[in-house]
């Protein structure tokens, strides 16, 4: 540690900090613009200037080592001064600089009232500036759908630069010019392609980047702000739902270090505008000429009463959807129990995960952060650009690092970092296993291994075979104590939580796949689909299916009764992410017309079967639930899986198929129906189709 004298403050400080950090960590205010602890320092904006002793004029702190700073002459510590007069005129002449060329747009800017540069002009600058010169007029530029340009208020702070080399992995922003003439631009006027571009909207300390969708909608002191977990994929980013009125007009990060840090993908930032469109508002029955028609609660409830009480339960089955939460699958399941039902499943992609084998085999074990302490990535039948773009984001960190090997085993994509490829399916992991090869001396000499197993190797017919494969090469004695390296990678938001509950078939239950045969075959009679969305429709058969949800998708296309439900905005819950993390989800917004709470929903509808479900209230019914469950009663709490359980998989490997992975996303911007119904990720699922190489072609 390092002694230095802040403000007449002595502190330690370690001496790889920078002097803002050290002036930070002794409670002094250092204003910056291009500095940001996630990104590379450039020393651009020299806002950030302090005051050394001994040097004949104000240094930039964010660029200035501790390690760098000379005791005084009598052995004293370095002392630095945040609050001279020295540093008040410097600061005052930068910002005054900064302002030359800035337009005044204030009042039609969208950053206006979170600006940096407003707050920061306010509290560093003063009041009149001594340039009269014209100021000079910069073309905007094309990002793409997502991102709004007005350069003419740029600062060069490079800051998206960065953030698209360093974390996004695109090389796609930089700068041309010098001095008056240099701009940020996209060289060739082209849209970005990282899943996370979306976050230089809030990286960009000025107005110059903005939300293009959300443009010129509202203001921020207009909105009211609800922090809420995301479930647009299995990683459980933290994040800030602003409403007005009834409708969610953006969404923003949270910042969670061991989750998502202060990012977001795109689709958690921008599907928004689908919450609004293709809404299911009342209940709806299929009539004889096939269409669907505006019904009652009750008329609804008493059509599937007639079907139900006609059928017996070993005929009637249940599918949970991707966005379901914890609670509502947890009354769904009582309500099959209650009807005698064996068939119920979670995995809409037919993963083949067994709850009874342990969580460590259904979970992230070495959790997201633990990534960065990972000294070997295996990656099996996975895209996690696509699946995972926040788990992606942080592979590419450790990466950055140094030091760190990562194989590929399944398709060629690019991941943004590089990778060694293995070979393209089973018979490359077999070998892996079996400790052919130059990558498998890298794990077996590893400390802390990484293999993430992706749903593109679970859900086929010899999934637990390559999840016991995955488990084997993990088996060696030689980790650290107590390191867990099993990684399953989900994409689904519901999928762990419907697991730590049991919603899978019962004994002689059917799966998802046998659900559907069943019903085309007519072997089932009644089928609730939970916003199950993602399963073959056309293979139903004449099968009566109840269809539960929030928006018109192919679910409720082929429901012969619908009721509406609320979307993931609209509704107080229980999400578990991929590495069995367990987070809230608050209510935002209310959901439209006569939608209600999908748990409420069964409620009622369990009441008309004959079969009341043992709660009235959602407190109750959550009390239920951490009674049978008590794990989840321990909210933003990771616990990786019990390395036995991954020793007892690894020992049940069995016979490997030969059919090469195939990744399980195909359009990642369109993985459920919310995304569907939005307009914004159709654009962008055009845009990323075009560049596909058989497009070009």
């Amino acid at each position: 540690m390092t002694k230095l004298l802040v403000d007449g403050v002595e502190i330690d400080v370690p001496p790889e900090f920078t002097l803002l950090q050290a002036c930070e960590a002794a409670g002094a205010e250092i204003p910056r613009f291009c500095f940001h602890e996630r990104l590379s320092i450039a020393g651009n904006c020299r806002m950030c200037l302090v005051e050394l002793k001994g040097s004949p004029k104000p240094v930039a702190s964010c660029a200035w080592s501790v390690r760098d700073c000379r005791p005084g002459p009598n052995g004293e510590p370095p002392q630095i001064v945040t609050r001279s007069g020295v540093v008040k005129k410097a600061r005052e002449g930068v910002m005054e600089f900064l302002l030359i060329n800035h337009p005044l747009d204030c009042p039609i800017c969208d950053q206006g009232g979170e600006c940096d540069l407003q707050d920061q002009a306010m509290a560093y600058g003063i009041d009149h500036n001594r340039f009269a010169e014209n100021k000079r007029a910069v073309e905007d530029k094309y990002l793409g759908p997502l991102v709004k340009t007005s350069m003419n208020r740029c600062i060069h702070c490079t800051r998206c630069v960065r953030f698209a080399t360093e974390v996004g992995g695109v090389t796609e922003l930089g700068a041309i010019g010098r001095g008056e003439d240099m701009e940020i631009t996209t060289y060739l006027e082209s849209a970005m392609s990282s899943e996370l571009q979306g976050n230089v909207i809030d990286l960009c300390p000025v107005g110059a980047l903005t939300s293009k969708p959300y443009a010129f909608q509202a203001r921020p002191w207009e909105l009211v702000k609800t922090e809420t977990i995301d479930a647009m994929d299995a990683v459980g980013s933290n994040i800030r739902v602003d409403t007005r009125g009834r409708e969610v007009m953006r969404i923003l990060p949270r910042l969670h270090e061991e989750i998502n840090e202060e990012w977001i993908s795109d689709k958690t930032r921008f599907v928004w505008d689908g919450l609004r469109t293709q809404r299911l508002d009342r209940p709806y029955i299929r009539g004889a000429n096939g269409r669907l028609a505006a019904v009652s609660w009750r008329d609804a409830f008493a059509a599937i009463a007639a079907r139900v009480n006609a059928s017996s339960g070993t005929r009637i089955g249940a599918i949970g959807g991707d966005l379901a939460t914890v609670e509502e699958l947890f009354a769904l399941k009582g309500l099959m129990t209650a009807l005698g039902s064996p068939n119920l499943d979670i995995r809409q992609d037919g993963a083949q995960l067994d709850p009874a084998a342990g969580r460590a085999s259904t979970i992230f074990n070495p959790g997201i952060a633990g990534i960065e302490a990972a000294d070997a990535v295996l990656i099996i039948g996975s895209n996690p650009r696509h699946e995972a773009p926040i788990i992606n984001a942080r592979i590419r960190k450790r990466w950055r690092m140094g030091d760190l090997a990562v194989g590929v085993i399944g398709e060629r994509v690019d991941l943004t970092y590089p990778y060694e490829h293995l070979g393209a399916g089973p018979e490359s992991l077999a070998e892996l296993a079996s400790g052919r090869g130059a990558f498998a001396e890298v794990l077996k000499s590893a400390k802390r291994p990484v293999v993430i197993v992706g749903q593109g190797a679970l859900a086929r017919e010899d999934g637990a075979s390559v999840l016991a494969t995955a488990a084997k090469i993990l088996s060696s004695a030689e980790r650290d104590a107590g390191w867990n390296g099993l990684a399953v990678l989900h994409t689904a938001a519901s999928r762990v939580g419907g697991l730590d509950i049991g919603f899978v078939p019962g004994a002689g239950g059917m799966d998802t796949g046998g659900m559907i045969a069943a019903a085309g075959a007519g072997g089932l009679d009644v089928l609730f689909l939970l916003g199950a969305d993602e399963i073959d429709t056309d293979r139903l058969g004449k099968a009566f299916v109840v269809y539960i949800g929030s928006h018109g998708d192919a679910g409720a296309m082929r429901a012969d009764v619908v009721l509406p439900g609320s979307a993931y905005t609209e509704k107080n819950g229980t999400l578990v992410n991929t590495e069995g993390r367990v987070q809230r989800l608050k209510r935002a917004a209310f959901p439209p017309g006569d939608a209600r709470d999908d748990w409420a929903i069964l409620r009622a509808l369990s009441e008309a079967l004959g079969r009341r479900l043992p709660f009235d209230s959602f407190a109750q019914l959550r009390s239920q639930l951490f009674a049978a469950h008590p794990h989840l009663a321990a909210e933003d709490r990771f616990v990786p899986g019990d390395v036995a359980e991954v020793a007892a998989l690894a020992r049940n490997a069995g016979a490997l198929g030969r059919a090469a992975f195939v990744n399980p996303i195909r359009a990642f911007y369109l993985t459920n129906a919310i995304a569907r119904a939005s307009a914004v990720m159709a654009e962008c699922a055009a845009l990323a189709a075009s560049r596909l190489p058989e497009a070009a072609e």
